[in-house]
């Protein structure tokens, strides 16, 4: 179940009458509860969620600028913020860290991810490969390592674990090491045998317990156990993207005092985030993260040239160009959840990603002579032929597309004309005109 999703209906619910009382906040109350107990958040920390709701609703000041119905909204949200945990601060300085988790958890993956996110914090970044038990973790992780262009450290047969970081150690000249631990189907005393000889070596200053957000609230179970046996500092949640449970992994998680440092949201080495209840929250009730959009858009000005996209004349060339770099921001639904259109129909966004791959396979098949000027196409239908064969598309395909080419021109022309219109595109850009819930 999409918990998102259904959070969003029911405060559309409250949103969509005409006044509230406190009948419709006591509606609203146990409508929240229904959702977040069938999507496995603990029924006492609902219980215990829905009254500090109520009692904020309805028994605090609102401030004056709000409407009781915004009062109301702005309660929930932060609520929600404060139910879902503290947002966690990553350090950026030479530093050691230890992974541990349970089979299954997505440790030797959540290990590789790491190291992306703190090498591209301009960090040098060394792995190792700790876990004994199972040696297709070893061959995992320096795959991996090699994917991100990290250095990796092993000693392929050794059985003690504890070695393998002594000596990472002493060939180690990184600013950050991670250190992949074994796991086990439940936590044992062989397990914290072999936690307590890496820690002995290690002196960790992050001992991260990696849990799948498919588990639920036995990830509270879970952080609290190895907490009580390795001194938790954080703890990974993996598989975010595709699971129904993740709202009570996290809340499980952060109902025992320890810190969620990092979700999981894809398969890629780059999707990892570092933890922040306020974008995570919002995300579920589609507020817009216009800060996430702009980081992705400031990184990306900085890893590619953006010059030969920011010109007067308005090409197939530089719309190729603009939708290669558009891709490097993420997957359309990404992006268009941190513009807060999180209900688009789903066929909608599928049909948008489908035609740009279209898009690109047809200016893929085009002359560069004819990416400079479309009219040249338009006027020849040999070369529209020839360009639908090329890429796989049909005929039609390419005069839609150029009839899409053309209003966007249009577009751009009186962008750059008026600048009136002009005005109003940035600022809307800038998040001035995005809808908002009184937060």
């Amino acid at each position: 179940m999409d918990l998102g999703k259904k959070l969003r209906e029911t405060l559309a619910k409250l949103t969509n009458k005409p006044y509230v009382d406190e009948d419709a906040v006591k509606s609203l109350i146990k409508d929240l509860q229904r959702v977040l107990i069938s999507n496995d958040v603990n029924v006492k920390l609902v219980f215990e969620l829905s009254k500090r709701i109520e009692e904020r609703s309805l028994k605090t000041k609102k401030l004056e600028a709000l409407s009781l119905k915004e009062h109301v909204l702005k309660v929930v949200y932060d609520e929600l913020v404060q139910f879902m945990g503290e947002t966690y601060t990553p350090r950026v300085d030479k530093h050691k860290v230890l992974l541990c988790g349970l089979f299954g958890s997505g440790k030797t993956s959540s290990t590789g991810k790491l190291a992306y996110f703190y090498k591209s914090k301009g960090l040098k970044v060394g792995v190792v490969a700790a876990d004994v038990d199972r040696p297709a973790a070893q061959e995992q992780l320096e795959q991996l390592a090699k994917q991100v262009n990290v250095n990796y450290y092993t000693i392929k047969g050794e059985k003690d674990a504890a070695k393998i970081v002594k000596k990472a150690l002493s060939e180690s000249k990184d600013d950050v090491i991670l250190i992949d631990s074994a796991g086990r189907s439940a936590f044992d005393e062989k397990l914290a045998q072999e936690l307590d000889g890496i820690n002995k070596v290690l002196k960790p200053d992050e001992t991260f317990l990696v849990v799948s957000a498919d588990i639920g609230q036995v990830a509270g179970k879970q952080a609290d156990q190895f907490n009580k046996n390795v001194n938790i500092t954080g703890v990974i949640v993996t598989k975010m993207d595709g699971s129904g449970k993740g709202g009570g992994a996290l809340s499980a998680v952060a109902a025992t005092n320890t810190k969620i440092a990092f979700i999981g949201v894809g398969e890629k080495m780059e999707d990892v985030e570092v933890y922040n209840s306020k974008r995570f929250v919002g995300g579920l009730l589609g507020v817009p993260d216009i800060e996430a959009l702009m980081e992705k858009v400031q990184k990306l000005a900085q890893d590619e040239d953006l010059s030969k996209i920011q010109t007067d004349e308005f090409t197939i060339q530089t719309f190729y160009d603009q939708l290669k770099a558009a891709k490097k921001l993420g997957p359309l639904k990404g992006v268009m959840s941190m513009m807060g259109l999180v209900d688009l129909p789903k066929d909608m966004v599928e049909q948008s990603e489908g035609k740009m791959k279209k898009f690109e396979s047809m200016i893929n098949s085009m002359t560069n002579e004819e990416k400079r000027d479309a009219k040249l196409i338009r006027k020849a239908s040999s070369r529209i032929s020839r360009i639908a064969k090329g890429s796989g598309c049909s005929e039609q395909d390419v005069r839609d597309f150029l009839s899409q080419f053309e209003k966007m021109e249009k577009m751009m022309n009186m962008f750059k004309k008026n600048r009136g219109f002009r005005s109003k595109m940035e600022k809307m850009m800038k998040g001035g005109k995005l809808p908002k819930m009184g937060m």
